[in-house]
């Protein structure tokens, strides 16, 4: 079943590439409990519609959703954290986004929000999805119902807040 505002974010470790270029560990539930924290995912890194709109959106609404009292925007993906680390350098996400890595798609699962990618070679996938998340309590949730990246917008969140 999925999650669902009102619902608690779920804490399940997930990456990060820490400052050894290593991948270290942390609680999906630390990065995400506190303040009020804007999270996207995308089905993969450097996928078309993810590196075309989806982050890139993210990337230049930053500045407006912290305008709207946002502390912190989150992007995680069913990828690795080197890959996500790479993919924030060539988007200019670097300081203004933070990368979580769900390699084994654990977040993605305990959000009840995957898809099978199979088909494409992509295994276990992140549905796309962006989330209001207020003290690591979910308060808007929009799940893209089919493809395209309108529902998971920066722009349809910045009209929500």
């Amino acid at each position: 079943m999925a999650i669902a505002v009102g619902d608690k974010v779920p804490d399940v470790e997930v990456k990060v590439l820490g400052e050894d270029g290593m991948p270290a560990s942390v609680s999906s539930a630390e990065v995400l409990g506190t303040g009020k924290v804007v999270l996207f995912a995308v089905p993969g890194a450097f996928t078309p519609g993810c590196s075309k709109q989806h982050l890139p959106g993210f990337v230049q609404g930053a500045d407006a959703l912290a305008g709207k009292g946002v502390d912190k925007v989150v992007c995680i993906a069913v990828n690795d954290a080197w890959t996500l680390d790479a993919w924030a350098e060539v988007q200019g996400a670097k300081g203004k986004i933070q990368m979580l890595a769900d390699g084994n798609a654990n977040f993605a699962n305990a959000m009840g929000l995957t898809f099978d990618g199979a088909g494409f070679g992509l295994g276990t996938r992140s549905q796309r999805y962006a989330a209001v998340i207020e003290d690591g309590t979910i308060t808007k949730l929009e799940v893209e119902p089919g493809p395209g990246v309108n529902a998971s917008s920066c722009e349809n969140i910045l009209a929500k807040l």
